[in-house]
């Protein structure tokens, strides 16, 4: 017979690789990412008693490592890091292979995105979230997500250097749009 808390302990090491990657979306610096991810798992299991079992764990725990990092976002407000990049800079290789220099420039592009887009598309695009579970995690509405994303999308296609992605319109015609002949 398992012990209590054996599928909460489970559920967890199945999605610390998930939090680790989503991490490092927050942190471009390996070490903080794996300190942020670290963290979020700390806090889950001191409060696992707080988690209801057959709800979204992972939901849970990604919403933890959010607040994780804005908290510490809030504390660190008034220090000043590498603001310029010049230090890392210095410290970074250049990619020896061309699909190496497209993930930098993706990822590049991704850290201009606003907080809140590139938390949308990580949610959705990258840690397969429906739109609905990532407004849950970000606490605003799925609209909101949609906008966030599609943005997100749009932007990083024009720091890439690709077209925009067209904008389809609603998928059913509105009551005002008159019938095409």
């Amino acid at each position: 017979m398992a012990e209590p808390g054996a599928s909460f302990r489970d559920g967890i090491i199945e999605h610390a690789p998930s939090l680790r990657a989503f991490a490092h979306t927050f942190v471009k610096d390996s070490a903080r990412a794996e300190d942020l991810a670290q963290e979020t798992l700390l806090k889950a299991w001191a409060n696992r008693e707080r988690f209801t079992e057959g709800t979204n764990l992972r939901a849970w725990l990604f919403t933890i490592l959010r607040n994780t990092f804005y908290s510490e976002v809030r504390k660190r407000k008034r220090e000043v890091e590498d603001v310029d990049d010049l230090l890392a800079a210095n410290l970074s290789t250049p990619a020896a292979q061309e699909h190496a220099m497209a993930i930098r420039d993706f990822r590049e592009a991704l850290a201009q995105l606003p907080d809140d887009q590139r938390e949308a598309l990580i949610l959705v695009g990258a840690a397969g979230f429906a739109y609905e579970e990532a407004a849950t995690i970000c606490e605003c509405a799925v609209g909101t997500i949609k906008s966030r994303v599609s943005r997100a999308r749009n932007r990083i296609a024009e720091l890439m250097g690709d077209e925009p992605i067209p904008d389809s319109g609603p998928a059913v015609p509105s009551r005002a749009t008159p019938p095409a002949a």
